[in-house]
């Protein structure tokens, strides 16, 4: 049995048709950790949706109201680059409640994991690139409002930057290059820091640079990857974005968004990630977390692999590496 939960839901599926966003992976990533003997059926939670109040504590009213009555105009749905239809809101919210769920439960064991969610391109007033409900900044300000936390960190490892959650948080003065080079690495310094950030939430990205969204809002730490970027110095850019934000914030949960996208066979990225690179990056996130006692909520975000397979293992990796961090002694802190 695992030392923390798994939430999902049947229900994560979204019916948006064909996609390039594979809709069955959320069962298929179940269906393997029971297959693999990696969890058991105690090992999951079930969600429920979201309230709209929760919703509301991200989202504009407006905004809400045309997702729940159907009245959003083309161009808007356009931009979401998925389909509307009333079931798509009622995954959405399932998701977002899935959200609320592993941050509770990550308060309580250390970590939890969200089998779904990471919709980081949500903006409070409109969706974006297959993401209609920003649901782990929801589970934030649902976290704080109940008083359960006051600040938290959101990491994201997807390969596309998380404009929606940046402009959330609110990071408006970007102050370039003020963060130290990652060891060992050349060239240009590729890591931006903003000054004016949320002070209850801190926000880092790591993404590759030349890549959706083309309008980047500044997140606290941005760390822009070039084209082609590989395991090592990918690790190496991780490993100094959470020392330089643990540095300077005190998180009392950690948001991380283990976006399968970052893999070198991935249709929407551009990385050089293998699968063994991204499984020691989430080792790497559940480490650090682990040896500053800061509990850490997942969500999956992106993974559009040639291969399905490939995303599925990547997921399931996520499981692997939290059971092996959190099933031995807290390591080391940070260098």
């Amino acid at each position: 049995m695992l030392p923390f939960k798994l939430v999902y839901s049947e229900k994560y599926f979204l019916p948006i048709g064909e996609h390039i966003f594979r809709a069955d992976k959320f069962r298929l990533i179940r269906e393997r950790l029971l297959q693999d003997g990696i969890a058991e059926d105690a090992d999951f939670v079930v969600p429920q949706p979201a309230s709209e109040a929760d919703v509301l504590l991200v989202h504009s009213p407006l905004y809400v109201n045309k997702l729940m009555e159907g009245t959003l105009s083309a161009r808007e749905e356009l931009e979401m680059e998925i389909p509307y239809s009333p079931q798509v809101v009622d995954a959405f919210m399932l998701h977002t409640g899935g959200s609320i769920l592993a941050a509770e439960h990550a308060l309580e064991d250390g970590v939890g994991i969200n089998m779904g969610g990471g919709f980081h391109h949500a903006f409070p007033e409109h969706g974006e690139g297959f993401c209609m409900i920003n649901d782990f900044s929801v589970a934030i300000r649902a976290m704080q409002k109940r008083g359960k936390i006051r600040r938290a960190m959101t990491v994201d490892c997807d390969v596309h930057q998380g404009n929606g959650t940046a402009f959330i948080f609110g990071n408006p003065r970007p102050r370039p290059n003020s963060l130290p080079s990652a060891a060992g690495l050349r060239g240009p310094q590729r890591t931006t820091m903003t000054e004016g950030s949320s002070k209850d939430v801190f926000t880092i990205s790591l993404h590759q640079e030349n890549n959706y969204p083309f309008v980047k809002p500044p997140s606290s730490i941005d760390v822009n990857l070039p084209d082609g970027c590989g395991d090592a110095e990918y690790l190496a850019w991780l490993d100094n974005a959470l020392s330089s934000g643990l540095r300077l914030f005190e998180p009392e949960l950690i948001c991380y968004v283990a976006g399968a996208d970052p893999y070198r066979d991935d249709q929407l990225g551009g990385l050089d990630l293998s699968i063994e690179g991204l499984k020691q990056r989430d080792e790497l996130v559940f480490r650090v977390a682990r040896a500053r006692d800061i509990p850490v909520m997942v969500t999956y975000a992106g993974g559009y692999a040639n291969h399905i397979e490939d995303t599925v293992t990547i997921h399931c990796n996520t499981v692997v590496a939290a059971a092996e961090v959190y099933r031995t002694a807290p390591s080391q802190g940070l260098r």
